[in-house]
C-alpha cells in the first residue's frame, strides 16, 4: 500500500486508501471482499472494515448479501454529471452526428491521461456489431488510433517519460516497444491522422485525429471505427471526415 500511498505532504491518507479500493473495484467487476481488498493493498482488517463501511454509507461502494463489494451508485451520478458539464462532449455530439451519418460507422471522443485514453463520448454506428469501448473506459494509449493521435502532439522526451518497454500487446498487432512507437508517432505528425490496424480490437481498425484548444494544445482526439472489411472501402474517407471533424472542434475547444 505504501507505493499507492502520494508523497504529497498535504495528502489525506484515507482518501487516499478510498481511492485505491475505487480503483481495485473498479478492475474486478465481480467485486472484491474485504480480506481480498485487504491484502491487495495492504492495509489491515480493522481499518478497511471501517473504511467500507463508511464508502458504504456515502454509496461509494455496495455489499452483496454474500458480503462481496462493488461500486456503489454514488459514483454513476458523479460521472453522469461529470460528462454532462463537458462542454466538447456537448458540442462532440451535435457536431458528429454528420460525420457518423455519413460513413455510417462509429465516432468516439477521449482524452490523454498518463499512458491511456480515457473515452469521453461514442455516437454508435447503425449496424449490429459494436465496439467494447465505452464513456469513463480507459485504454492503453499506444494501442489506439486515439491515443496515437495525442501522443503524436507530445515531444518524444514526454512520450518516453509515460510509457516503457515492453508495452503491453492487446492484439498481436499491436505496438510492443517505445521505440516502434516514436517511429509510427512520428508518421503520425506528418500525416495528421493516426491509425489502429486491429492493435486494439481484432476486426476493427481506425482513424484518428487530434482535437487543440485555444492554446494550440491538443485537449482531446476523434476517431472514426469500423469493421475490418468496411476499412479498405471507406478508409479514404474516414481520414478525409475524422480530419474535417477534428478541425470543426478545435475551434475554442475545452475540457
Amino acid at each position: 500500500m505504501s507505493d499507492k500511498i502520494s508523497a504529497n505532504k498535504y495528502a489525506v491518507p484515507a482518501l487516499e486508501r478510498a481511492h485505491a479500493v475505487l480503483l481495485e473495484l473498479s478492475e474486478h467487476r465481480g467485486g472484491m471482499r474485504l480480506t481480498d481488498l485487504s491484502r491487495r493493498l495492504g492495509v489491515n482488517k480493522s481499518s478497511m472494515f471501517c473504511l467500507l463501511k463508511t464508502m458504504e454509507s456515502l454509496g461509494w461502494v455496495e455489499k452483496s448479501s454474500d458480503d462481496v463489494y462493488t461500486l456503489g451508485s454514488a459514483l454513476a451520478a458523479f460521472g453522469s454529471s461529470f460528462f454532462r458539464g463537458q462542454a466538447l462532449i456537448d458540442r462532440f455530439y451535435r457536431t458528429a452526428v454528420e460525420t457518423r451519418d455519413r460513413l455510417g460507422e462509429t465516432i468516439q471522443l477521449a482524452r490523454l491521461e498518463g499512458a491511456d485514453v480515457f473515452y469521453l463520448a461514442k455516437l454508435e454506428a447503425p449496424f449490429p456489431v459494436q465496439i467494447a469501448s465505452e464513456p469513463g473506459m480507459r485504454f492503453p494509449a499506444h494501442a489506439t488510433g486515439l491515443g496515437k493521435a495525442l501522443l503524436a502532439t507530445l515531444a518524444d522526451d514526454e512520450v518516453r517519460k509515460r510509457l516503457s518497454d515492453p508495452l503491453p500487446r492487446l492484439t498481436p498487432a499491436t505496438i510492443g516497444t517505445v521505440t516502434e512507437l516514436l517511429d509510427e508517432l512520428a508518421d503520425v505528425r506528418r500525416q495528421g491522422v493516426a491509425f489502429d490496424r486491429e492493435e486494439a480490437v481484432i476486426g476493427f481498425r481506425c482513424a484518428a485525429a487530434p482535437v487543440f484548444g485555444p492554446d494550440g494544445r491538443a485537449v482531446a482526439a476523434v476517431s472514426v471505427s469500423m469493421p475490418r472489411h468496411h476499412w479498405e472501402q471507406k478508409r479514404d474517407a474516414a481520414v478525409r471526415e475524422i480530419r474535417a471533424l477534428a478541425r470543426r472542434l478545435s475551434v475554442n475547444a475545452n475540457v
